[in-house]
């Protein structure tokens, strides 16, 4: 495989509605932000592009199918060759990984990965009802499969099998909200308190509004090359953002459906399989996992993600990531519910099955600078979703896993104050970060890991 470096990237203004632009006109937005920020002239870019992947989550909203092609089209890169991706939430994710696998395979040497979502074309309850429509509908859906349901029973399964409290939640919201204070492209730019996260309307217990993402109008592009690529762009006058931002691993993974489907494995099983290598290798922590195991804990349960941990071990091992929280400085990560953020937590590594809860309110994933008003026990260590993530900056379906993309480019090449027009978020010398991308109860995930080359 070829170095894949991902050297420029583009956001929309996420919104509620975006009224003012058709879908086409809202990619554009972000195309035409990745093209302008390599100093180039659009025709000089869309000559030198090889082709593209396209990223939407459903056909529904807009009323269109093949709404890619026409985004093909009107950004002009017609007959340049070019496909959609579609993997519920995890749609972002998989386009970029597809981006990727197009450059490392030498198909291509510059590949424009773009997402949208218009969301807002239908009412809050028809868009539930399509997002259901990303459950079994012979089963989950006739039965009230809305997803805020699924992520309620699952985190009651949570706080029932270790404790999790609905106050350690609300920090993730506090947090996430915080950040986006300071992102000019997130859609709710608010301050909250744990109080008014707890107070906010419940959509479905233990979930609040505030501890859910909202729906979205917008999208993101990212530009990724080989190293031929690279040429070629500078050949034609592209100022390549430096320090370059390289591809170094990508995971996958999947589940079934219906969680129903769902096997337990045994404790020895889960050690031999599941583990992540410093778990295997700390005698402590194979104690703490038998313990639970003693006590009735089964994996993955509905209170673990198995694609998550499946896809987090793949894109470690490939990266050479032994300890994530150690390792990486920050992770854009897939939290649609404050419940599923402390579920990531554990299934990334970053802290034990079991454990997400006291870590989502010890610091550690918080960003250093950023007053949040909550007396945090611990020091910043790796901030989660420095850019408000999901909850805050919004979810635009197809274009998320995207943005995720565009902000771990710009923490890595040092330009948050560029883009942002504010050095809150930016990460000090930050060499290595991760994007985190999720769909439906955890049926698809996938991790990318970006790295700064100096």
């Amino acid at each position: 495989m070829r170095p894949v470096y991902a050297i420029s990237g583009g956001v929309s203004k996420f919104a509620k509605a975006r009224p003012d632009k058709t879908f086409q006109a809202i990619v554009k937005e972000a195309y035409d932000y990745a093209i302008d920020d390599l100093g180039l002239e659009y025709g000089a870019f869309n000559e030198a592009v090889d082709g593209s992947v396209a990223s939407y989550f459903s056909d529904h909203f807009q009323r269109q199918l093949m709404s890619g092609i026409m985004v093909q089209d009107y950004l002009g890169l017609c007959p340049k060759p070019g496909h959609r991706v579609e993997g519920g939430g995890a749609t972002g994710g998989l386009c970029f990984q597809e981006a990727w696998k197009s450059v490392a395979s030498g198909h291509m040497d510059i590949c424009v990965a773009y997402g949208f979502e218009t969301m807002s074309h239908v009412e809050t309850w028809k868009g539930n009802e399509f997002i259901a429509l990303a459950s079994d509908v012979s089963f989950d859906y006739p039965v009230g499969g809305f997803y805020s349901g699924y992520y309620a029973m699952m985190v009651t399964r949570h706080m029932k099998e270790y404790g999790t409290t609905v106050e350690q939640m609300a920090h993730v919201s506090v947090k996430n909200h915080l950040n986006a204070y300071h992102n000019p492209y997130a859609q709710k730019r608010n301050r909250y308190t744990i109080e008014d996260v707890r107070h906010s309307p419940m959509v479905a217990w233990p979930l609040t509004r505030l501890d859910i993402c909202v729906m979205s109008d917008g999208a993101a592009a990212t530009i990724l090359v080989s190293e031929a690529g690279l040429k070629v762009l500078e050949s034609v006058g592209a100022k390549i953002p430096r320090p370059l931002v390289r591809v170094t691993g990508i995971g996958r993974g999947t589940d079934a459906m219906r969680m129903a489907d769902r096997p337990h494995v045994d404790y020895e099983t889960f050690i031999r399989e599941y583990a992540t290598g410093q778990e295997r290798a700390s005698d402590e922590t194979k104690k703490y996992y038998m313990n639970l195991w003693e006590h009735g804990t089964r994996y993955p349960g509905v209170h673990s993600f198995r694609a998550g941990r499946t896809a987090g071990n793949m894109a470690y091992q490939m990266a050479g990531i032994c300890d994530p929280l150690a390792e990486l400085d920050f992770i854009e990560l897939h939290d649609a519910y404050t419940s599923s953020e402390i579920q990531t937590y554990e299934d990334l590594g970053l802290c034990r099955y079991g454990e997400g809860g006291p870590f989502a309110a010890s610091g550690k994933t918080f960003m250093p600078g950023v007053e949040y008003g909550l007396d945090l026990p611990e020091k910043p260590e790796c901030p989660v979703n420095p850019s408000g993530g999901l909850i805050a900056c919004g979810h635009p379906v197809g274009a998320t896993g995207l943005m995720q993309a565009v902000f771990a480019i710009w923490e890595l090449q040092g330009t948050i104050p560029k883009h942002f027009g504010d050095p809150k978020l930016q990460i000090q010398n930050a060499r290595k970060g991760a994007i985190h991308s999720h769909a439906g109860t955890g049926t698809y995930v996938t991790v990318s890991i970006l790295e700064r080359e100096d």
